[in-house]
């Protein structure tokens, strides 16, 4: 098991969160929206809470797995859970104006 090397940096949990991507959207599922908590802890745990576009999103069970697993390789993080939630449900005002634009939702 990897060892603690102090606080994990918050921006680059971000960027790796912003390497996953729903199959379906061409955006990143940071810029859409979908992620509603980061816990950082001393010794290297991660939490996320995230939230999918729908509950019968055809990719529930593999984008919470590859957020974990990209969470999981920043150097510091020891472990990742993620939780999914549906409260409050996902809509589109929570996607970033990168999303929006690139969706062409203005």
């Amino acid at each position: 098991m990897p060892v603690a090397t102090g606080p994990v940096d918050e921006d680059a949990i971000i960027a790796a969160i912003a390497t996953v991507h729903d199959p379906e959207i061409p955006v990143n599922i940071y810029e859409l929206g979908l992620i509603y908590a980061i816990d950082l802890y001393d010794d290297g745990r991660v939490k996320i809470e995230m939230t999918l576009t729908a509950p019968n999103c055809p990719s529930a069970q593999e984008l919470p797995l590859q957020v974990k697993e990209a969470v999981e390789k920043v150097p510091g993080v020891v472990a990742a859970t993620v939780d999914v939630v549906w409260d409050p449900p996902w809509d589109m005002s929570r996607m970033s104006d990168e999303a929006c634009l690139a969706l062409n939702m203005f």
